[in-house]
C-alpha cells in the first residue's frame, strides 16, 4: 500500500488541537533547525506512580522528530526510531522536548531527540530516520510551528 502524503486533521495525540485525549504539544523552532516544546504529562499517561508510560515517552520523541523534519520543510513519516531510556520521565512535572535534523539524504532525514526535565537532566533520547513524503514550498507553515 502507497502512504498519501500526511494529511494533518487536528487530531493528533501529540500536537493535536482537537485531540480531547492528547497532550496539545506546541513547538518553537530556534535559527539551527532545533524545535522545542515544554510539556506537562499528566498522571493519566503514567506507567507506574508518577512515572510516564515508555510508549508515551517514545510518543514525545516522536512528535519532536516529526516538528524537526518540519522546521527542515519537510513533512514525513517515521522510518524507524532507537530509544534509550536515561531515567524515569515523571509526569505532572514540566519537560522539555526537543528535537533537531542531524543529516539528510535525500528522501531520508536522520533525526536527533531528547526530552528533559526542568533542570535540564536527560531523561531519554532519540535517534530515527524520517521518510519524506512532502516537500514545503518556501513560506509555507508546518501545522502549528511558531
Amino acid at each position: 500500500m502507497e502512504l498519501a502524503d500526511p494529511v494533518d486533521d487536528g487530531h493528533c495525540i501529540g500536537c493535536g488541537p482537537l485531540s480531547d485525549i492528547g497532550l496539545k504539544m506546541t513547538f518553537e523552532a530556534a535559527e539551527d533547525g532545533t524545535v522545542t516544546c515544554r510539556t506537562i504529562v499528566p498522571a493519566t499517561f503514567q506507567g507506574w506512580r508518577g512515572i510516564t508510560h515508555g510508549g508515551v515517552v517514545a510518543l514525545l520523541l516522536d512528535e519532536a522528530m516529526a516538528y524537526a523534519a518540519g522546521a527542515a520543510g519537510v513533512l514525513g513519516v517515521t522510518g524507524d526510531m532507537k530509544m534509550r531510556f536515561r531515567k524515569a520521565v515523571p509526569t505532572g512535572l514540566e519537560l522539555t522536548v526537543r528535537g533537531k535534523v542531524a543529516w539528510r539524504r535525500r528522501n531520508v532525514l536522520s533525526i536527533e531527540a531528547s526530552v528533559s526535565d526542568a533542570h535540564g537532566t536527560l531523561l531519554a533520547s532519540a535517534v530515527g530516520s524520517f521518510l519524506a513524503r512532502k516537500t514545503l514550498a518556501p513560506g509555507e507553515p508546518f501545522a502549528r510551528l511558531t
